[in-house]
């Protein structure tokens, strides 16, 4: 936390563009300050399929988890990709605290 405001990082396949700019929304309206991905490579932004840059993303997003009181996963119809899944996982050995989008089934 800074001052009285959780920090949240968003995870969550890029292809939900929509969905992360509402949790960011969201979450900044409830008084989190919310940090998220740079590109939506599933949605647009080819620079992501560069040589060399979605490795640089991958490792760059874990560096904001490292930032983060917690992590939101946005997981519309509960789909969470190989990436949103080492996310979690890195987020969970941390101790950060892993909310979600839609509830999880088991």
């Amino acid at each position: 936390m800074i001052g009285n405001y959780k920090i949240v990082t968003l995870c969550g396949s890029t292809r939900f563009k929509e969905q992360f700019t509402e949790a960011q929304k969201r979450l900044t309206l409830e008084g989190c300050i919310v940090i998220s991905v740079g590109l939506f490579g599933h949605s647009g932004d080819e620079e992501v399929w560069k040589p060399g840059v979605k490795e640089m993303l991958d490792d760059i997003h874990l560096r904001k988890i490292d930032l983060a009181d917690e992590i939101h996963v946005i997981n519309v119809g509960g789909y969470i990709g190989e990436s949103t899944r080492r996310e979690i996982a890195y987020a969970e050995q941390t101790g950060k605290k892993v909310t979600y989008w839609e509830p999880r089934n088991g």
